[in-house]
């Protein structure tokens, strides 16, 4: 941890986090962030302390407190919009690291609130003290068991749903974010994993999912035929019915069997969804892969970046004699598989050299490579999107590794 000031800091009461926990549950689910933030002040005298939420753009944290109006009886939540790039908040999520920064007589002091890589947001400390090891330590602790806090208090309240949209979701992309994972970042040991979905005005149908069983991880990327409400449904359908063979414990190939046999029931003639539906051996790093009609996933190995070499069938809905096949490849401990939508590839977007990127952005964490690729995409198409652009990032470690779920898996 960085500190900028040298004076010696007063000594802190030590955090109580089963104290904390104990708050955190007798409060109600709304106020969750200001429980955590009041344990703290009193655990280090801070004089302010506050939380902010990533948004879904990725590129700015919002301040989430209760403001009583003047009749004490309503209220509202008060939205600052900070940005993250090149400020404290931005390293803090970055480097995984509290920052200190020393303001005349005061510090401030930002600490990520992140669980297994999923970066939620960012604590906030105003003290009248530098802080000494023991206080950090305390703060890291409590930003870290705030992630965990507001994951669980999700299913409770829309405050922190509502907390992460910079802008008002239409009715195709409500619908499409529910098809998404609750959490865009996983690392698990074996590998770290992030995707990044950027809708287009008309929602295109683009969805990614992914799942964790102790020797296999589950992983999908989809593109549904059309846009706006139709190629939400459409990816209702494919999406729901993948999750259900995939919880029926079924193979891989029967998995893509009843998914695409759904699209041909709701759908009939005409409707169909591009994708690639896979599955990692995490024992072993052997990688099973379905592939219907989609844009061949890129590795990164050695520096050097190549798409994957696949055969080709027919999207998902689409009527065949045959059934889709299950391709293997090996993995290696270092090599990084992305799978991308045809959204980062055509029109504008193709000006992008999506490989050469990836291979150059190699040390980033996938969280920020994912982020990096998508935000140049939309760059190069004038920041107006003609097809979603989606992305979903597998660094793979080894069997056996281990990696620290509170953030960084690359350090």
């Amino acid at each position: 941890m960085r500190e900028d000031a040298a004076v010696p800091a007063p000594s802190p009461q030590p955090l109580d986090l089963a104290a904390l926990l104990a708050a955190v549950e007798a409060a109600p689910p709304v106020a969750a962030a200001e429980v955590v933030g009041e344990q703290l002040r009193q655990a280090l005298g801070a004089r302010d302390v506050s939380f902010l939420i990533a948004d879904y753009g990725g590129q700015s944290l919002i301040r989430l407190s209760h403001v009583e109006r003047d009749n004490g009886r309503t209220g509202r939540e008060r939205r600052d919009t900070l940005a993250i790039a090149g400020t404290p908040y931005g390293r803090a999520l970055s480097e995984q690291d509290v920052q200190v920064v020393s303001e005349d007589d005061e510090c401030r002091v930002y600490a990520p609130v992140t669980s297994r890589g999923e970066s939620v947001g960012v604590l906030e400390l105003l003290l009248g003290f530098p802080p000494g090891p023991e206080a950090l330590a305390s703060i890291a602790v409590a930003a870290h068991a705030l992630a965990y806090v507001i994951i669980a208090g999700r299913r409770f309240t829309d405050l922190f749903e509502w907390g992460q949209r910079s802008l008002p979701l239409s009715l195709e992309a409500e619908i499409q974010h529910r098809l998404l994972p609750g959490s865009y970042t996983c690392e698990g040991g074996q590998f770290t994993l992030a995707g990044w979905l950027e809708p287009a005005g008309d929602v295109g149908g683009d969805t990614f999912d992914f799942s964790v069983e102790r020797d296999t991880l589950h992983l999908s990327m989809s593109d549904a035929m059309g846009h706006t409400l139709d190629a939400a449904l459409l990816a209702t359908v494919f999406v729901g019915a993948l999750r259900n063979a995939r919880r029926g414990g079924v193979t891989l190939q029967e998995q893509a069997h009843r998914a695409h046999q759904a699209l041909c029931a709701y759908a009939g003639s005409g409707a169909f969804v591009t994708g690639q539906v896979a599955r990692v051996d995490l024992r072993t790093g052997l990688a099973r892969l379905v592939n219907a009609g989609h844009p061949a996933p890129v590795l990164v190995r050695a520096g050097e970046s190549a798409q994957v070499r696949l055969e080709i069938d027919p999207p998902f809905g689409v009527w065949t004699q045959t059934a889709h096949r299950v391709q293997e490849f090996a993995l290696r401990p270092g090599d990084r598989l992305v799978f991308l939508t045809d959204g980062m590839l055509e029109r504008n977007a193709d000006s992008v050299d999506a490989a050469g990127i990836l291979a150059r952005s190699r040390d980033l964490h996938p969280r920020e490579a994912v982020q990096d690729l998508v935000r140049r995409v939309v760059e190069a198409c004038g920041g107006e999107l003609r097809d979603d652009a989606t992305v979903l990032c597998l660094d793979w470690h080894g069997p056996g590794e281990e990696r620290d779920s509170s953030g960084g898996a690359d350090g």
